[in-house]
Formats: C-alpha cells, sequence, structure tokens
C-alpha cells in the first residue's frame, strides 16, 4: 500500500484487492504505536560453520526492472529475517567468557524485561565469527578494517539476530559500521527490488552532512555489490535526481526526516516494504523538531521491521521514544555516556568579548609558527562561533592573517557546506570555523584543536563539541574563551573536568526538557547575582561575581555596617 499523507486519510477510498493483506497498516487513530511482528529468535544452538543458516538471494538479479510494467498491482514480497548464527566458537562461549569481553570492552548490556527476555547475543571481537556475506567481508579487508570497535563488537551481533536495538555510545566510536553492516546482510536477504518498490532499509539522520557520512560508509561495506543501490535524501540538493532514484528502485534509503516526508507525499517512494530502520543522533534529530516527521514514518511501517536507535546522549525524551517504537530492545552502552572525554585536554580562559577574535589570531599565529619549525602540517582545527555572521567575520579574519581557513553554517549552499568539509577533511584547508552544526555527527579524522571562541548555551552542547577532538582512542586539545555571561556553563565545566581528573564518572542531564531547566537554572542564578549587588549597594549593572570572591564584598560591606552600628551608639 502507498504511504497516505495525513490530509487525505479521511477521504473515502476502495481498496484493490490483492494477493495478500497489504503489509501496511495506517494508523489514523494514532493509538498503536507498536507495529511489531515478534520475531522468533535464533536459539543458542551450535552450528558447525557460519553459511548454512543464512540464506542471499543472487546479487545478479537483484533488480526485476527490465519487464514491461504490468497494468496490476503486484502483492508487496514479504521480509525475510534469516536466522543468523554466529561462529561455532562463539556459540561456545560461556556466560563467564561473554561477561569478561564485555567488561574489557567498557561494555553496558540491559535487555528490556516487558516478557521473558532472551539474553542478548554475545559480544564478537572478530568480523570472521560474525558470519557475514563474502562480499561484505570482501570489503572489509579492503578498507582494512581488522578489529569491530567496542560498539561494533556488541550492536553487530544483536542487528544480526533481528532484535532492536537502543545504542549509546561516545563519539568516534564506529558505530555507523556498526549499523551499516548489518542493513546490507539483512538487505541481501531480501526478494529483489522492482521499480517504484519503496526502499528495504531507512536511515534517518539529523543533518546532511551526517547523512552523506552515512551514505559513503555503506557505500565502502557494498563495494563489491554493484547491483545494491543507495539513495540520499536530503534538502538542499536537486530533488528530481533523488525522485529519479527512488522511482527506479533502491535497496537503502538514506535520509533527512522533512525531505524523506516531502518523497513520501509526493508519491515518490513508500514505507511498505521496509523492514530494517536505523535512527541515528536520534537525540540531535529531536532536539531539531524532527519528533513529529519521525513519528509519522515509524507509525506507518510494516508490521514486521527491526528499529536501530542510536544517541550519543540518553534524555527522557529518547527513553519515552525508545518504548514506543522499539519491541523488547537490548540496551548498549559504550564508555561513560554523555561526558567529556578524557583524552582531550581542557583549557578555558577567561577573556572580554572584544578581545577574541585578537587572541583567537595570536594563538593560531603562534600555533601555525611552531608547526613550520617543527616542520609539520598546522593541525586541524575547528573553531566554533555563535552566529552565521561571526562565522564568516572569522574566517576572513584568518585568511587576511595568511592562516587558511574556511566557514561552515547553514547559512551556505549545499555545495558550499559540501566543498569546505572537502577541503577540511582532505587538509587543503586546516581551519573550519563553524556553527554547532559541525558540532555532532561529523567524523573527521585527525582533528587536534578545538577551539570555542563562543562557548554554547548547555553543558551537553559543549561535550559534542569538544568531541570533535579525541576521537577513537586519540589525544586532542579544547581551548574555550568564556567571558562574564558564561559563569554559569563555567561551573559546570570546571565540575566535570574535576569529575574526570579524580576519576569519578560524570552524569548529567540531556535533552530538551534538562536544557530547558539548565536555562532556567541559569537565569535564576543571574537574578540572584543581581538581587546580591543590590543588597551590597553594588547597583543592578555590576558585574557577576564568582562564588570564592564573595566573601571579600561581603566582608567589606560587614565592616561599613558594624562602622554605623558604633556611631549609633555613641
Amino acid at each position: 500500500m502507498s504511504y497516505v499523507p495525513p490530509h487525505l486519510r479521511n477521504a473515502t477510498s476502495t481498496s484493490v484487492a490483492t494477493a495478500r493483506t497489504p503489509s501496511v497498516t495506517l494508523d489514523n487513530n494514532n493509538n498503536n504505536h507498536h507495529h511489531h511482528h515478534k520475531l522468533a529468535f535464533p536459539s543458542n544452538t551450535t552450528t558447525t560453520n557460519c553459511s548454512p543458516s543464512l540464506s542471499f538471494h543472487n546479487n545478479a538479479s537483484r533488480r526485476s526492472s527490465a519487464a514491461p510494467p504490468s497494468p496490476r498491482i503486484l502483492a508487496t514480497p514479504d521480509a525475510v529475517f534469516p536466522q543468523w548464527q554466529p561462529s561455532e566458537r562463539v556459540s561456545r562461549m560461556t556466560p563467564e567468557q561473554i561477561e569478561e569481553i564485555r567488561s574489557r570492552l567498557n561494555l553496558d548490556v540491559a535487555v528490556a524485561s516487558d516478557s521473558p527476555p532472551a539474553p542478548a547475543p554475545a559480544p564478537i571481537e572478530s568480523f570472521t565469527d560474525m558470519c557475514l556475506h563474502p562480499s561484505i567481508m570482501k570489503d572489509i579487508a579492503y578498507h582494512e578494517y581488522t578489529r569491530p570497535t567496542s560498539i561494533q563488537a556488541q550492536a553487530m551481533p544483536i542487528a544480526l539476530s533481528g532484535r532492536d536495538l537502543l545504542g549509546c555510545a561516545e563519539t568516534g566510536s564506529g558505530k555507523t559500521a556498526a549499523f551499516t553492516i548489518p542493513m546490507i546482510q539483512h538487505c541481501l536477504a531480501q526478494p529483489p527490488i522492482r521499480r517504484n518498490d519503496g526502499p528495504l532499509a531507512l536511515v534517518l539522520a539529523p543533518t546532511r552532512e551526517l547523512a552523506q557520512q552515512i551514505e559513503k560508509e555503506v557505500k565502502a561495506f557494498s563495494r563489491s555489490l554493484e547491483s545494491l543501490k543507495t539513495a540520499i535524501v536530503v534538502g538542499g540538493t536537486n530533488i528530481e535526481k533523488q525522485r529519479f532514484e527512488l522511482r527506479a528502485g533502491v535497496e537503502i534509503a538514506v535520509a533527512t526526516p522533512g525531505r524523506f516526508i516531502d518523497h513520501l507525499q509526493q508519491g515518490n517512494t513508500s514505507l511498505s516494504r521496509i523492514s530494517f530502520v536505523v535512527l541515528d543522533e536520534a537525540d540531535r534529530m529531536l532536539d531539531m523538531g524532527f519528533e513529529p516527521q519521525i513519528r509519522e514514518v515509524m507509525r506507518n511501517l510494516p508490521e514486521k521491521h527491526q528499529t536501530l536507535l542510536f544517541s550519543a546522549t540518553m534524555p527522557v525524551e529518547i527513553e519515552e521514544l525508545s518504548k514506543e517504537y522499539l519491541a523488547n530492545p537490548v540496551q548498549v552502552k559504550v564508555g561513560k555516556v554523555s561526558s567529556p572525554t578524557t583524552n582531550v585536554s581542557q583549557t578555558l580562559v577567561k577573556i572580554s568579548e572584544n578581545e577574541k577574535i585578537d587572541r583567537l589570531l595570536d594563538l593560531l599565529v603562534e600555533e601555525a609558527s611552531q608547526a613550520e619549525k617543527c616542520g609539520h602540517p598546522f593541525p586541524l582545527t575547528i573553531v566554533f562561533v555563535e552566529r552565521k555572521t561571526r562565522c564568516d567575520e572569522v574566517a576572513e579574519a584568518l585568511v587576511a592573517q595568511g592562516l587558511s581557513a574556511v566557514s561552515l553554517h547553514g547559512g551556505r549552499s549545499q555545495s558550499e557546506r559540501e566543498a569546505a568539509l572537502h577541503d577540511f577533511r582532505s587538509g587543503t584547508t586546516n581551519i573550519l570555523v563553524a556553527t554547532d552544526v559541525a558540532s555532532r555527527g561529523l567524523d573527521v579524522t585527525g582533528v587536534s584543536h578545538v577551539i570555542n571562541l563562543d562557548l554554547p548555551k548547555t553543558m551537553e552542547d559543549y561535550v559534542h563539541r569538544i568531541g570533535r577532538t579525541g576521537r577513537a582512542g586519540s589525544t586532542g586539545l579544547a581551548t574555550s574563551f568564556y567571558t562574564d555571561r558564561d559563569m554559569f556553563l563555567m561551573a559546570n565545566i570546571r565540575k566535570a573536568i574535576a569529575d574526570a581528573e579524580s576519576g569519578n564518572t560524570l552524569t548529567f542531564a540531556t535533552g530538551k526538557v534538562a536544557r530547558r531547566k539548565e536555562k532556567e537554572a541559569a537565569a535564576a542564578q543571574k537574578e540572584a547575582n543581581i538581587a546580591l549587588s543590590k543588597q551590597l549597594g553594588l547597583g543592578a549593572a555590576s558585574m557577576n561575581i564568582e562564588d570564592k570572591y564573595k566573601f571579600m564584598i561581603t566582608a567589606t560591606n560587614t565592616k561599613r555596617e558594624g562602622a554605623a552600628d558604633s556611631a549609633w551608639d555613641d
């Protein structure tokens, strides 16, 4: 059944008889959010090798568009969920061995307890033991991937076994490959795609840049599968090309929510064959206001489908979304979620607003000089600013100083943004000046230094900014300029640094609700500062006073009051 936009759903329609019951049930009353069919999970029986339990369709005949279009409506093929099994060696692992691996990989695994939960599949530290399609293994070897990362070792077996997954990992952890490889394997097991069929798998991502990175990863691991087609469906690019690709038939669509809904409403694609869904950077999508579009897609999927939800943070909004649309998911956390990475050295510099750009120029010119003396290239550096106009202004100032810089923000065209990222990734340009559009999801290898020319408003955004460096086990440097207006955030940053240095696990709330409360607390502190200033006779417009200096003013004020009392006694 084709997707029906909300405004047409109440219109009377005549259903066309087909060979089977339509696979999509539209949720007009918004009451039934769970569309999962309970899948039979594989048992723990031992297999002798990787191949017997999997069957794949011949790649050469994956697309059946050669025949002329038939006037009759074809039945939608049923989705196939192969009974995947790992290698015999993995199947023989004891619970003690499984827990030892999870502990070593810093994995926290939990299974929803809504019904008697099947145990989560064991983590697998070798791609060979995952029993992947030979073409995928060939591409893994081609790209010189030797061992799975922590999130890959645990998330891939869960996804391959057909289970729903709620994944939470630090930035740079390799989560894109963790869902990309099982997704490709799933698509290879499905009946061939036909013209005007919708995709078999859908990945929703918050930004164009992240969607492009995911598509690049999909192509990397399907390099040997010429017949497996992928479409990238994002705003800011040619919609006609996207329409042509979607109607011709693609196995995988990587999309931003708004543009994908546009194509559904125009009839360019369908949800009827989607059986594998990934919501990547789901917390960011909710932050950007995409929740209605996500719900629109999830409510109208076929009953049988598998959902993987990945989020860098785990706010209450994500927990609610997962309860509605994931069926007994396995939750996987890697490392300390929502905490500044301990391998990033953080420097905090107090400065006035007017001095910021001059100090930035001094810092970067000095770094360029040091790199030249040592015969090293200038380290890749990202400078974060608050506004689009300031972004261009700073980039121009850096170029005027002889530095290689380019700006990236939402006001630039898609081609300009792609060119800026290409130059930065390739090292043609060493400095990227960006708004928060680059703070999440962008995986650029080798970023050495992150500079917050303007601090963000919340701790969560600060964590994501500095997470652009110190990735995949490397070390990095973060320098933040702050003024009196940033004192509330600075208190949180200092506490986070102190906790990291003392080995304590840092936890703080994330998501829209938490950020609203954080801003309310900051406003309350500002009002308290103003009230204190008035009480001390300093005037409402005086600058904020750091806690450690308040005793000086209080002591002075106490003396003044004491002197007045003495005069009265006389």
